[in-house]
This record gives structure tokens, C-alpha cells and sequence, in this order.
């Protein structure tokens, strides 16, 4: 019998890495013009059309069921979860959707905010700022009226946040690499036993692919919206603690909208 505990199969714990959807800016570039808050666009229709088709393939492309999703407080993430949990396909629609063998459940995932996954924040990354970017009251996120978009079944306040506000204005990409990184692992660490899904921005793709990528100076990423990355690690857990290995980069060769580029020498 005690042979038989010692041998029990490695579990494995994963994080997805997605990017949002196509925001309203990218489509309709008049739209901040008159928008109150120019600097965090929704979604496009197309956009959240884009996060209910890859709700209904992530069964079958993840093999693994979502647990928790945490959002960036950035609008177009906001929808794009909420875009995800309406997509799911219906219990009735293929064999054991919905019921953990892989993608989201609405009635089992938990949803949360987290200001560690927001967007690179600096002018390159946002190029309409409010007046007085450095002032974070000026950026007008409230939690609370974000988190009531949310379906009150599937949001969790138990959860304490990584980061309680945005980043200081001017943020390098070295220090927003620090911050995805920490941001990452303090959420796997804080969830040994499930797997997550991050919904946030490109650059933060691109920080875990090159992270965890060999020869990752080689490369430039591209990620399309909605495109996302996969970590895996082994977790091995007692009843009151665990040990975890390093992640690993989950190879997709371009099929969930994330592509590793050779650089061109100049």
C-alpha cells in the first residue's frame, strides 16, 4: 500500500497567458475622439466575437480545465473574459465540455481583478493618457464598479490582490517584465492545486514566451488578440504545503496566435 502512494502520477499545474481582444480604438479610430476615457477602449463587436470563438476551441486545444481567471482591470480584458465565460459551449454540445476535461466551466470558475496584469504603463504602450497620468485617481478604475460587470456567481472576493494599484507612470519594460514575472508566480504559488488563465496584454505575452524561450534573443513575438501562451510546471503537494518545479513553455508552433519570429539583422 505505502508503495503504491509513493507512485502516484506527477500533477501538473497550468497558466494561460492570453492577450485580449480586438479593442474598439484599433477598429473605429474615431472613437477616442469623444470617448471619456480614451486610454481604456472595450472591445470591438469583432473583439468580443473573437473571445466567443476562442471560448468554444479552448476545450479542445487546452486538454485541461480553467479554474480561475484573473483579469487586468483594463476594459478590453474585462470584456474579454466576460466574452470567454459566454462563449463556453453548452454541456450537451460534445462530450464532457464543461465538466473539467478542458476550457471554462462558468459554473465552477472563479474570476478576480489584479492590477499586476495591466498594461505596460508608459506613453509608448498608451498614447492617450489623462492629463495628469502620474495621478492614479485620474485613470478613474474603480474595483468595485469593474468587478460588477462580472457575474456574481463566478467572482471571487476572497481573493487578495498581487498589486493594489497601477504602476508608477513611466514604467520601463524591464521593470513591467518584473512585475508580469512576480505577477505570475505569486498567483500560481497562491493556487498550487489549479490552473489559471491571465487575461491581460501583449506585452506581458511576450515576457513569458521569452522568459521561458531558449535562445529567446533570437526572436521577436507577435501575438494576435486573443492569442495566449501556456506554462506548465509539476506540482507536488502535501496536505499542508508544496513544492513546485519550474514552468515550461508549452511549444504551439503559431496555432493559439502567438509566433516566435527570427530577427532580422540589420
Amino acid at each position: 500500500m505505502t508503495a503504491a502512494r509513493l507512485e502516484r502520477p506527477p500533477c501538473h499545474q497550468h497558466v494561460v497567458i492570453m492577450r485580449h481582444g480586438d479593442r474598439l480604438d484599433s477598429i473605429d479610430r474615431s472613437w477616442p475622439s469623444t470617448a471619456p476615457r480614451p486610454w481604456d477602449p472595450p472591445l470591438a463587436e469583432v473583439g468580443f466575437a473573437r473571445a466567443l470563438e476562442t471560448a468554444r476551441q479552448l476545450p479542445a486545444q487546452l486538454g485541461f480545465p480553467i479554474h480561475r481567471i484573473i483579469v487586468s482591470p483594463f476594459r478590453r480584458c474585462v470584456d474579454t473574459a466576460l466574452g470567454l465565460i459566454a462563449g463556453c459551449p453548452a454541456p450537451d454540445e460534445g462530450p464532457d465540455v464543461g465538466r473539467g476535461d478542458g476550457g471554462i466551466d462558468p459554473s465552477r470558475v472563479k474570476v478576480s481583478i489584479e492590477y499586476g496584469m495591466g498594461e505596460l504603463f508608459n506613453i509608448i504602450a498608451i498614447r492617450r493618457p489623462p492629463p495628469s497620468p502620474e495621478n492614479h485617481g485620474d485613470w478613474g478604475f474603480n474595483i468595485p464598479e469593474i468587478e460588477a460587470l462580472i457575474p456574481p456567481a463566478t467572482l471571487d472576493h476572497t481573493v487578495k490582490p498581487v498589486f493594489n494599484e497601477l504602476p508608477q507612470w513611466g514604467e520601463t519594460e524591464p521593470k513591467a517584465r518584473d512585475r508580469y514575472l512576480h505577477c505570475i508566480h505569486s498567483l500560481a504559488d497562491s493556487y498550487p492545486s489549479e490552473n489559471l488563465l491571465l487575461i491581460t496584454h501583449a506585452e506581458a505575452v511576450k515576457v513569458a514566451v521569452l522568459t521561458h524561450l531558449e535562445d529567446a534573443a533570437r526572436f521577436e513575438i507577435k501575438t494576435d488578440y486573443c492569442g495566449y501562451v501556456q506554462l506548465r510546471r509539476q506540482v507536488d503537494k502535501s496536505s499542508d504545503a508544496f513544492e513546485a518545479g519550474e514552468f515550461q513553455l508549452l511549444a504551439s508552433h503559431g496555432q493559439t496566435g502567438v509566433n516566435c519570429l527570427p530577427r532580422t539583422e540589420l
